[in-house]
Protein backbone atom coordinates (compact mmCIF):
# COMPACT_ATOMS: atom_id res chain seq x y z
CA UNK A 1 0.00 0.00 0.00
CA UNK A 2 1.15 3.49 -0.98
CA UNK A 3 1.93 6.50 1.30
CA UNK A 4 -0.97 8.11 -0.61
CA UNK A 5 -3.50 5.74 -0.82
CA UNK A 6 -2.96 4.65 3.28
CA UNK A 7 -3.29 8.51 3.90
CA UNK A 8 -6.78 8.69 1.85
CA UNK A 9 -7.76 5.33 3.56
CA UNK A 10 -6.98 7.18 7.11
CA UNK A 11 -9.07 10.22 6.02
CA UNK A 12 -11.88 8.17 5.01
CA UNK A 13 -12.12 6.30 8.04
CA UNK A 14 -11.91 9.92 9.63
CA UNK A 15 -15.08 11.34 8.07
CA UNK A 16 -16.90 8.04 8.83
CA UNK A 17 -15.82 8.23 12.76
CA UNK A 18 -16.76 12.27 12.43
CA UNK A 19 -20.30 11.05 11.15
CA UNK A 20 -21.01 8.71 13.79
CA UNK A 21 -19.77 11.16 16.21
CA UNK A 22 -17.06 9.40 17.52
CA UNK A 23 -15.53 12.78 17.68
CA UNK A 24 -17.52 14.02 20.65
CA UNK A 25 -16.57 13.97 23.96
CA UNK A 26 -18.09 15.14 27.62
CA UNK A 27 -17.58 18.33 29.31
CA UNK A 28 -14.24 20.20 30.26
CA UNK A 29 -15.66 19.92 33.65
CA UNK A 30 -15.64 15.54 33.31
CA UNK A 31 -12.41 15.65 31.47
CA UNK A 32 -9.73 13.42 33.37
CA UNK A 33 -6.10 14.52 32.79
CA UNK A 34 -4.85 11.61 31.08
CA UNK A 35 -6.61 11.67 27.88
CA UNK A 36 -5.59 15.38 27.46
CA UNK A 37 -2.93 14.79 24.32
CA UNK A 38 -6.21 13.29 22.32
CA UNK A 39 -8.57 16.42 22.79
CA UNK A 40 -8.19 18.70 19.82
CA UNK A 41 -10.12 21.28 21.53
CA UNK A 42 -13.32 22.47 23.33
CA UNK A 43 -16.55 23.55 21.18
CA UNK A 44 -19.40 25.12 23.30
CA UNK A 45 -17.71 23.65 26.73
CA UNK A 46 -17.46 20.02 24.89
CA UNK A 47 -14.09 18.08 24.12
CA UNK A 48 -13.65 17.23 20.22
CA UNK A 49 -11.55 14.16 20.11
CA UNK A 50 -8.77 14.17 17.74
CA UNK A 51 -9.80 11.57 15.28
CA UNK A 52 -6.62 11.18 13.75
CA UNK A 53 -4.70 9.92 16.75
CA UNK A 54 -8.37 7.94 17.88
CA UNK A 55 -7.43 5.93 14.45
CA UNK A 56 -3.57 5.60 14.82
CA UNK A 57 -4.42 4.33 18.40
CA UNK A 58 -7.01 2.18 16.58
CA UNK A 59 -4.62 0.68 13.96
CA UNK A 60 -2.52 -0.12 17.15
CA UNK A 61 -5.29 -2.18 18.49
CA UNK A 62 -6.13 -3.92 15.53
CA UNK A 63 -2.79 -5.00 15.04
CA UNK A 64 -2.75 -6.44 18.77
CA UNK A 65 -5.91 -8.24 17.76
CA UNK A 66 -4.51 -9.65 14.97
CA UNK A 67 -1.27 -10.94 16.93
CA UNK A 68 -4.17 -12.46 19.19
CA UNK A 69 -6.28 -13.96 16.43
CA UNK A 70 -2.54 -15.53 15.00
CA UNK A 71 -2.03 -17.56 19.04
CA UNK A 72 -5.95 -18.20 19.01
CA UNK A 73 -6.02 -16.61 22.08
CA UNK A 74 -9.00 -15.94 24.23
CA UNK A 75 -10.37 -12.24 24.40
CA UNK A 76 -13.42 -11.34 26.61
CA UNK A 77 -15.73 -8.34 25.39
CA UNK A 78 -17.07 -6.03 27.79
CA UNK A 79 -19.30 -3.28 27.58
CA UNK A 80 -22.45 -3.46 29.90
CA UNK A 81 -24.49 0.07 29.27
CA UNK A 82 -27.27 -0.41 27.30
CA UNK A 83 -25.37 1.82 24.38
CA UNK A 84 -22.76 -1.24 23.95
CA UNK A 85 -24.49 -3.98 25.23
CA UNK A 86 -26.13 -5.61 21.36
CA UNK A 87 -22.70 -4.46 19.99
CA UNK A 88 -20.39 -5.87 22.35
CA UNK A 89 -22.83 -9.58 21.94
CA UNK A 90 -22.08 -9.47 17.92
CA UNK A 91 -18.92 -8.79 17.18
CA UNK A 92 -18.06 -11.62 20.32
CA UNK A 93 -20.10 -14.46 18.56
CA UNK A 94 -18.45 -13.12 15.23
CA UNK A 95 -15.54 -14.39 16.73
CA UNK A 96 -16.61 -16.88 18.92
CA UNK A 97 -15.17 -15.09 22.17
CA UNK A 98 -16.87 -14.91 25.58
CA UNK A 99 -18.43 -11.57 26.44
CA UNK A 100 -19.89 -9.74 29.72
CA UNK A 101 -22.85 -7.82 28.49
CA UNK A 102 -25.18 -7.69 31.24
CA UNK A 103 -23.09 -6.93 34.88
CA UNK A 104 -18.93 -7.72 35.37
CA UNK A 105 -19.06 -9.50 38.67
CA UNK A 106 -16.29 -8.85 40.68
CA UNK A 107 -14.06 -11.78 41.03
CA UNK A 108 -14.70 -12.97 37.16
CA UNK A 109 -10.75 -12.66 36.83
CA UNK A 110 -9.03 -12.25 40.30
CA UNK A 111 -11.45 -14.78 42.15
CA UNK A 112 -12.26 -16.99 38.65
CA UNK A 113 -11.61 -20.26 40.73
CA UNK A 114 -15.17 -18.94 42.57
CA UNK A 115 -16.30 -17.74 39.45
CA UNK A 116 -15.91 -21.37 37.33
CA UNK A 117 -17.92 -22.99 39.87
CA UNK A 118 -20.75 -20.77 39.82
CA UNK A 119 -20.02 -21.56 35.72
CA UNK A 120 -20.16 -25.11 36.30
CA UNK A 121 -23.17 -24.89 38.64
CA UNK A 122 -24.88 -23.54 35.34
CA UNK A 123 -24.56 -25.99 33.28
CA UNK A 124 -25.92 -28.66 35.70
CA UNK A 125 -28.89 -26.89 35.98
CA UNK A 126 -29.32 -27.22 32.44
CA UNK A 127 -28.66 -30.13 31.87
CA UNK A 128 -30.78 -31.86 34.76
CA UNK A 129 -33.38 -29.78 33.04
CA UNK A 130 -32.86 -31.05 29.78
CA UNK A 131 -33.02 -34.78 30.62
CA UNK A 132 -35.86 -34.22 33.07
CA UNK A 133 -34.03 -34.61 35.98
CA UNK A 134 -35.32 -31.75 37.96
CA UNK A 135 -38.97 -33.56 37.85
CA UNK A 136 -38.27 -35.38 41.16
CA UNK A 137 -37.95 -32.24 42.86
CA UNK A 138 -41.13 -30.86 44.74
CA UNK A 139 -42.74 -27.85 42.76
CA UNK A 140 -41.43 -25.29 44.95
CA UNK A 141 -37.66 -26.70 44.99
CA UNK A 142 -38.19 -26.65 40.79
CA UNK A 143 -39.16 -23.08 40.81
CA UNK A 144 -35.80 -22.06 43.19
CA UNK A 145 -33.94 -23.75 40.76
CA UNK A 146 -35.53 -22.13 37.86
CA UNK A 147 -34.90 -18.96 39.18
CA UNK A 148 -30.98 -19.62 40.16
CA UNK A 149 -30.96 -21.32 36.58
CA UNK A 150 -32.19 -17.70 35.64
CA UNK A 151 -30.18 -15.46 37.53
CA UNK A 152 -26.87 -17.41 36.98
CA UNK A 153 -27.74 -17.04 33.10
CA UNK A 154 -27.91 -13.56 33.34
CA UNK A 155 -24.63 -13.07 34.50
CA UNK A 156 -22.29 -16.11 32.97
CA UNK A 157 -24.25 -16.23 29.72
CA UNK A 158 -21.53 -14.93 27.37
CA UNK A 159 -18.60 -16.69 29.62
CA UNK A 160 -20.79 -19.95 29.46
CA UNK A 161 -17.69 -21.95 28.07
CA UNK A 162 -14.88 -19.96 29.78
CA UNK A 163 -13.14 -22.63 31.27
CA UNK A 164 -9.49 -20.73 31.95
CA UNK A 165 -8.10 -16.92 32.22
CA UNK A 166 -8.74 -14.87 28.68
CA UNK A 167 -5.35 -13.20 26.87
CA UNK A 168 -6.73 -9.66 26.93
CA UNK A 169 -9.95 -7.61 27.43
CA UNK A 170 -11.44 -5.12 25.20
CA UNK A 171 -13.92 -2.62 27.44
CA UNK A 172 -16.43 -0.47 25.91
CA UNK A 173 -15.74 2.76 29.09
CA UNK A 174 -12.82 2.26 31.18
CA UNK A 175 -14.64 4.34 33.92
CA UNK A 176 -17.99 2.52 33.99
CA UNK A 177 -15.47 -0.85 33.84
CA UNK A 178 -13.17 -0.05 36.28
CA UNK A 179 -13.29 -3.27 38.19
CA UNK A 180 -12.76 -5.23 35.23
CA UNK A 181 -10.00 -3.14 34.42
CA UNK A 182 -8.63 -2.94 37.93
CA UNK A 183 -8.52 -6.83 37.71
CA UNK A 184 -7.12 -7.19 34.38
CA UNK A 185 -4.30 -4.81 35.41
CA UNK A 186 -3.47 -7.22 38.55
CA UNK A 187 -3.24 -10.43 36.83
CA UNK A 188 -1.00 -8.69 33.73
CA UNK A 189 -3.62 -9.16 31.05
CA UNK A 190 -3.39 -6.99 28.51
CA UNK A 191 -6.48 -4.33 28.28
CA UNK A 192 -8.36 -2.36 24.47
CA UNK A 193 -10.74 0.04 25.59
CA UNK A 194 -13.07 2.42 24.46
CA UNK A 195 -12.92 5.29 26.30
CA UNK A 196 -14.29 8.44 25.81
CA UNK A 197 -12.61 12.00 27.45
CA UNK A 198 -13.75 11.32 31.29
CA UNK A 199 -11.81 8.34 31.65
CA UNK A 200 -8.53 7.15 33.37
CA UNK A 201 -6.56 5.41 30.65
CA UNK A 202 -3.48 5.46 33.08
CA UNK A 203 -1.87 1.54 32.76
CA UNK A 204 -4.66 0.86 30.19
CA UNK A 205 -2.15 -0.87 27.18
CA UNK A 206 -4.05 0.10 24.05
CA UNK A 207 -6.24 3.17 24.67
CA UNK A 208 -8.69 4.34 21.73
CA UNK A 209 -10.14 7.97 22.76
CA UNK A 210 -13.47 7.96 21.32
CA UNK A 211 -17.12 8.63 21.65
CA UNK A 212 -18.24 5.62 24.01
CA UNK A 213 -21.93 6.17 24.29
CA UNK A 214 -22.18 6.43 20.75
CA UNK A 215 -24.31 3.15 19.49
CA UNK A 216 -22.47 3.45 16.21
CA UNK A 217 -19.48 4.62 16.88
CA UNK A 218 -19.18 1.45 19.22
CA UNK A 219 -20.21 -0.51 17.03
CA UNK A 220 -17.76 0.38 14.50
CA UNK A 221 -14.77 -0.15 16.99
CA UNK A 222 -16.28 -3.42 18.09
CA UNK A 223 -16.77 -4.79 14.66
CA UNK A 224 -13.31 -3.53 13.83
CA UNK A 225 -11.53 -5.34 16.45
CA UNK A 226 -13.22 -8.38 16.01
CA UNK A 227 -12.30 -8.17 12.29
CA UNK A 228 -8.77 -7.86 12.99
CA UNK A 229 -9.07 -11.26 14.96
CA UNK A 230 -10.43 -12.70 12.18
CA UNK A 231 -7.87 -11.75 9.84
CA UNK A 232 -4.96 -13.14 11.95
CA UNK A 233 -6.63 -16.43 12.24
CA UNK A 234 -6.11 -16.87 8.30
CA UNK A 235 -2.45 -16.96 9.09
CA UNK A 236 -3.03 -18.86 12.06
CA UNK A 237 -0.96 -22.09 12.53
CA UNK A 238 -3.50 -25.52 12.17
CA UNK A 239 -1.33 -27.41 14.99
CA UNK A 240 -1.73 -23.98 17.63
CA UNK A 241 -4.52 -24.92 20.40
CA UNK A 242 -5.96 -22.45 22.21
CA UNK A 243 -5.08 -23.79 25.91
CA UNK A 244 -7.76 -21.58 27.62
CA UNK A 245 -10.60 -23.49 25.25
CA UNK A 246 -11.61 -26.87 26.10
CA UNK A 247 -13.98 -29.09 24.58
CA UNK A 248 -17.39 -29.35 26.83
CA UNK A 249 -16.52 -32.98 27.13
CA UNK A 250 -13.33 -32.37 29.27
CA UNK A 251 -15.36 -30.42 31.62
CA UNK A 252 -16.26 -31.70 35.27
CA UNK A 253 -18.83 -34.39 35.75
CA UNK A 254 -22.39 -33.12 36.59
CA UNK A 255 -23.23 -33.42 39.94
CA UNK A 256 -25.39 -35.97 40.89
CA UNK A 257 -26.14 -35.17 44.54
CA UNK A 258 -29.27 -33.57 45.28
CA UNK A 259 -28.56 -29.67 44.90
CA UNK A 260 -28.55 -27.13 47.34
CA UNK A 261 -30.16 -23.95 46.21
CA UNK A 262 -27.11 -21.45 45.83
CA UNK A 263 -26.85 -17.87 45.61
CA UNK A 264 -24.54 -15.63 43.65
Amino acid sequence: MTEAVKIDKQEELIRRLFTMGAHLGFSRRRRHPSVDKFIYGYKNNTAVIDLEKTVSSLDRACEFMARLGRERSTIIFVGNKPEARLAIKKAAASINMPYVAYRWIGGTLTNFKQIKSRIDRLHWLKEAESTGELAKYKKKERLVLAKERDDLERYFEGIYDLTALPKALFVVDAKAEDIAVAEARLLNIPVVTLSSSDCDIRGIDYPIIGNDTARDAVAFMADTLATAYREGLKTASPVEENTTDKKPEDRPAAETTRPAVAKL
